[in-house]
């Protein structure tokens, strides 16, 4: 793509600025981060390699999981030092040190930094996202991209926000993981199920009265169910609580009609904290 000014062309179809930049966000959000030519190379067209040599036959042996790393999977073990090092915290500090130091995740070797949380642990509301983007791992907190910037603005339309000292008024945010997917992908079910012990038990230690489910993974993690377009403005129960699903910031900026839909969920949401007020 040329570089974008005020206007651009980009195979024919003229691009204002603003959707230039919009489809870069969105190659970002799909793990398209690294460009690696300029010239399209036609690997068809490319010649044979030649065939290496039979490899002489390997005696049989059962097949063994591995994880990432190339170790055998010990999940239920793994799974059971989550949840010992989730019960032993008392405390959101203590919980945050638990799970930093826990090495029973993969995706802790390729991340920069731990995503743990945000905003006032105090809140009545707590916003439960998926994983860190790009800029939550570059600062070790979540939803501070462009994702985040239209949550705070969604937000304070209800008159929330992550920086208010009124528990009434304030947010509190985090996520199902605390460390990056490379290249943006979505979990993977053995990588939920080792941070779902400390989800718990964070849900546990910050009490908020209702949870607002983002996206996929989310309500994956929260209720066992994917299909955010049909599950969002739905009230559910998730963690003993109060959730409403709802479609993630980042799916709001590729498709804006959406948005309509959300200001509805908004206002379900005020209208529940209003109710439980009384």
């Amino acid at each position: 793509m040329p570089p974008v000014t005020d206007r651009a062309t980009y195979q024919g179809i003229e691009l204002d600025a603003e959707t230039a930049l919009a489809l870069l966000d969105w190659q970002l959000e799909m793990g398209v981060d690294v460009p690696l030519m300029d010239v399209a190379l036609d690997r068809f067209d490319l010649p044979a390699r030649a065939a290496p040599p039979p490899a002489a036959a390997a005696p049989e042996t059962p097949p063994v999981l591995t994880l990432e790393g190339g170790a055998p999977d010990d999940l239920a073990d793994r799974l059971a030092q989550a949840e010992a090092l989730a019960a032993g915290a008392d405390s959101l500090e203590a919980l945050a040190a638990a799970q930093e130091g826990f090495d029973g995740i993969e995706l802790k070797k390729g991340a920069r930094n731990f995503c743990f949380s945000d905003g006032n642990p105090k809140a009545r509301v707590l916003i439960l996202g998926e994983a860190p983007g790009d800029e939550e791992d570059r600062q070790g907190r979540p939803f501070v991209g462009r994702s985040g910037q239209l949550l705070d603005r969604m937000f304070g339309a209800i008159g929330l926000a992550r920086d208010a000292v009124d528990a009434e008024r304030a947010l509190y945010i985090a996520n199902v993981l605390t460390w990056r997917p490379p290249g943006n992908r979505d979990p993977s079910a053995d990588e939920i199920a080792v941070s779902l012990p400390f989800l718990r038990r964070h849900i546990q230690l910050a009490a908020p009265e209702v949870i607002v489910l983002m996206g996929n993974i989310s309500c994956q993690a929260a209720i066992g169910r994917r299909g955010i377009l049909r599950l969002r403005g739905q009230w559910v129960q998730a963690f003993d609580r109060p959730a409403l699903p709802m479609t993630h910031p980042a799916y709001l900026l590729r498709n804006p009609p959406a948005k309509r839909e959300a200001w509805g969920d908004l206002l379900s949401l005020a209208a529940r904290l209003e109710s439980l007020s009384v």
